[in-house]
């Protein structure tokens, strides 16, 4: 009889304890939570931390995230105003405001994630077709572009078109526009950004050839200006070769004519100081056209009389007398006996 109370009690003991833990639960700070009876909500939802009393067994804990939660979109191709594909690259924040009105229509965080994935993607299509691409691309008004101050005016820069709004402010058309539609899910938008902007393959190859063409450019305009200068640091270092070689070779020649006239002098004052030496000058001065011109195979025609003879022959051969008179009528006189030397 005793064993069965205390079989007994100790059923009735199992019992109570999973009355009392189907009673209680815990609500953490991180969660909020929403109770359902028979599968529909009952009461508000909880949303305080602490430990909280319900219905055992008939009453369910349906837990919802109460931290800010990340939307990180895939990227999208979408084209602008402009007709230029674009792929944009998103991402957002967002956070459960009313657990309940989550509960209803959504149930849980994967079916709120691919419903933003249909707002969010939506909204940024229709922003990017109203707005050019530099609206997406730029975030402050009034910019210029940096360009280097050498370059001058010839050489064409790509212009920054003006701009009205932004990319700043497109995101926050974006964010205003989907906050509304989100909050009927319970959902707080918190805040939306471009992460990155991308051309089209086929885009990206017409504008980077367009950049590649702007730099050659610049760059052929800066080798033409180098080769300019190069030509005429060439050409003045031409001229100054040409005026040093004239200056040098006028000085050499300078030079020259005073060590010869010099030397001429000393010549001079040498030979005439007797008359052998002027005799000896002579035979030297003879002895030099001898050898100049009395060459192998030379014939030289000369008069009797010449001085050139005079070393050759052995003896002084004196001058021819004076011609005499000639009487009107008279032929001319002979002209002197010639001599034909064969060296």
């Amino acid at each position: 009889m005793k064993s069965a109370y205390s079989s007994f009690a100790i059923i009735i003991g199992i019992a109570l304890l999973l009355v009392v833990s189907g009673a209680f639960y815990v609500v953490p700070e991180t969660e909020q939570v929403v109770i359902t009876q028979f599968g529909q909500p009952k009461g508000e939802p909880v949303k305080t931390a602490g430990l909280k009393m319900k219905v055992p067994f008939v009453q369910q804990v349906n837990r919802i995230e109460r931290r800010i939660i990340e939307w990180d979109g895939s990227p999208a191709e979408m084209p602008t105003r402009d007709k230029l594909y674009i792929v944009v690259d998103a991402f957002a924040r967002w956070q459960i405001s009313d657990p309940l009105q989550f509960f209803l229509r959504l149930r849980d965080t994967r079916s709120a994630q691919s419903r933003l994935d249909d707002i969010l993607g939506s909204e940024m299509r229709n922003t990017i077709a109203r707005n050019d691409l530099v609206e997406v691309i730029r975030t402050t008004k009034g910019r210029k572009p940096v360009q280097d101050d050498s370059l001058g005016e010839e050489v064409p820069v790509s212009t920054l078109p003006p701009i009205r709004n932004g990319r700043v402010a497109l995101e926050k058309e974006v964010y205003e526009a989907a906050k509304v539609k989100l909050a009927e899910f319970g959902i707080d938008l918190l805040d939306v950004r471009f992460k990155r902007i991308n051309y089209n393959a086929s885009v990206a190859t017409k504008i980077f050839d367009r950049m590649m063409s702007e730099r050659r450019q610049i760059a052929e305009r800066f080798r033409s200006e180098g080769a300019g200068e190069a030509a005429k640091i060439i050409g003045q270092k031409e001229r100054d070769l040409r005026a040093i070689e004239s200056e040098a070779y006028r000085q050499a020649e300078v030079v020259k004519g005073k060590a010869d006239a010099e030397a001429t002098a000393i010549y001079a004052k040498a030979f005439n100081e007797s008359q052998q030496a002027r005799e000896f000058y002579s035979f030297l001065r003879a002895l030099e056209t001898y050898k100049a011109s009395l060459t192998k195979g030379t014939t030289v025609v000369m008069t009797t009389d010449s001085g050139l003879l005079r070393y050759l022959k052995g003896s002084e051969i004196q001058p021819s007398a004076p011609a005499p008179a000639m009487n009107a009528g008279a032929p001319p006189p002979l002209p002197p006996a010639a001599a034909q030397i064969e060296p």
